[in-house]
């Protein structure tokens, strides 16, 4: 079944759900389990986070493992297609598991399913995905939720474009002591290789007020660090009444009681602005970590990629960057292999590289997303080619964000306590104020303060430390 927009009243099925699902647990003992797999970006994270509240207000509480859930969601990314191998792969493991226990219900939702393709594929090959809804209309999870109950019919809900705000939803989230807070949906940019416009839609800014409101909420309820997000967060105010800005909002958010630190992620180097520049500089509670993502270091990849920069501006903007606030660490994205790269577009990425020394950065080989320009163009590269100049790049990137790390030993850095380590249940792990990843021992009571740790000994993408008495 495939619904066109409508507008009903969700929180008369969140209690219709709740009220079965009270009744399981009347007889059982137990409530019903929920496990949400998330994969791509910190906005899914976050959107993740509101599935994950709707299904608590319906009655049902996480699990750690497929095997104990009733309900398994899905939050898919298509921004490269591993990604979305990922969910087929998982899909085919979790038939077997649907096959034993008839009712457990299986959701598939986010970027992936707004293309037409991907539900035309789900609907022939996994007729046992139960329900299936794209990333304008979250807030109606309860709704085709308990339509699928009832009808025990697959329930498909795309729309193709937002007329409803879900950032009021409630959300469970991973941390009680930081947050992300959506500033805007959607983006206007287009690069010739990206899909997100198609599947996100264009750029949509959030009320000031309503941003501020929720900060202020979230800082009340013991939040120390909130992360702002947006696809491109400089471009925050356009087509909102009045002269408004992402560096006025930012200052606005510094101001706000209880807020220790505030992240933001991602900003396009087109248009990063002096007025931002000055706004991270002059707030110390403003982390002094930005993510500028490059893609490529050569001006002819970034005119053909439709980034609207050139190297040249870009490494202005560094110098910026640096001039105003030397202790910054500047992070980035670079992507190899795309259509007409040459083995000199590719050495003036590794030359880029070298000149910015980068603190870190998310690399990728070049993924063809059918429906972006990109995926017509001429002159694709080929794998072997393409796993050269990929290597190369890390071979030149990774010394670099060694030094970097290296830099930090014998140093002592406020850190965020924020969980148990997943690779040593003996450690804890945080980050410094520029981003940097550290382990060291100490008890889960340090989790969600902020404590002063010595660092003893780094590795290329994380530190060793200890914490210091007094």
């Amino acid at each position: 079944m495939q619904s066109e927009q409508n507008y009903v009243n969700v929180d008369d099925y969140i209690q219709n759900i709740y009220t079965k699902n009270r009744q399981k647990y009347i007889e059982t003992g137990k409530k019903p389990g929920m496990k949400c797999i998330t994969y791509g970006c910190q906005a899914n994270a976050h959107d993740s986070e509101k599935i994950c509240g709707l299904l608590s207000k319906m009655g049902y509480e996480v699990c750690g493992h497929e095997e104990d859930a009733a309900i398994i969601i899905y939050n898919t990314c298509c921004v490269r297609e591993n990604a979305e191998n990922r969910v087929f792969g998982n899909l085919g493991q979790i038939k077997k598991l649907k096959s034993e226990n008839k009712d457990l219900k299986v959701i598939l939702c986010g970027c992936m399913v707004q293309q037409d393709a991907i539900v035309e594929k789900i609907k022939q090959s996994y007729r046992f995905v139960d329900v299936i809804f794209g990333t304008f209309n979250l807030h109606k999870l309860p709704v085709l939720l308990y339509t699928n109950m009832e009808t025990n019919s697959q329930i498909i809900d795309i729309w193709q474009g937002a007329k409803e705000a879900e950032d009021d939803l409630p959300a469970l989230r991973e941390f009680k002591f930081k947050a992300s807070v959506n500033i805007m949906h959607g983006c206007d940019n287009f690069c010739a290789y990206c899909i997100v416009p198609y599947v996100r839609g264009r750029e949509r800014s959030r009320a000031p007020e309503s941003i501020i409101n929720e900060v202020e909420a979230l800082a009340k309820d013991g939040v120390v660090e909130v992360t702002l997000l947006g696809q491109n967060v400089n471009s925050y105010g356009k087509g909102l009444p009045g002269n408004v800005s992402f560096a006025n909002l930012l200052g606005r958010v510094a101001k706000i009681d209880g807020v220790k630190r505030i992240r933001f992620m991602t900003s396009h180097p087109k248009d990063f602005s002096d007025e931002l520049i000055e706004t991270i500089k002059s707030n110390d509670n403003v982390c002094k970590h930005v993510h500028l993502p490059l893609q490529s270091g050569s001006t002819a990849v970034l005119e053909k990629m439709n980034r609207k920069y050139s190297k040249e501006s870009y490494l202005e903007l560094v110098s910026k960057l640096r001039e105003a606030i030397p202790n910054i660490a500047i992070t980035t994205d670079i992507i190899t292999g795309f259509p007409g790269e040459t083995d000199i577009d590719n050495e003036e990425t590794i030359n880029l590289i070298k000149k910015v020394q980068y603190a870190g950065a998310f690399t990728f080989i070049y993924s063809k997303r059918t429906g972006t320009p990109a995926a017509a163009m001429d002159c694709q590269i080929d794998e072997e080619t393409i796993k050269r100049r990929f290597d190369k790049i890390l071979n030149t990137l990774n010394p670099i964000v060694y030094e970097i790390s290296k830099s930090h030993v014998g140093n002592t850095y406020e850190v965020l306590a924020e969980e148990v380590s997943k690779s040593d249940t003996g450690l804890l792990t945080g980050r410094l104020d520029d981003n940097s990843l550290v382990h060291f021992k100490g008890g889960e009571a340090f989790i969600g303060s902020f404590v002063n740790v010595k660092i003893i000994d780094c590795k290329t993408f994380y530190l060793m430390g200890k914490i210091m008495e007094g």
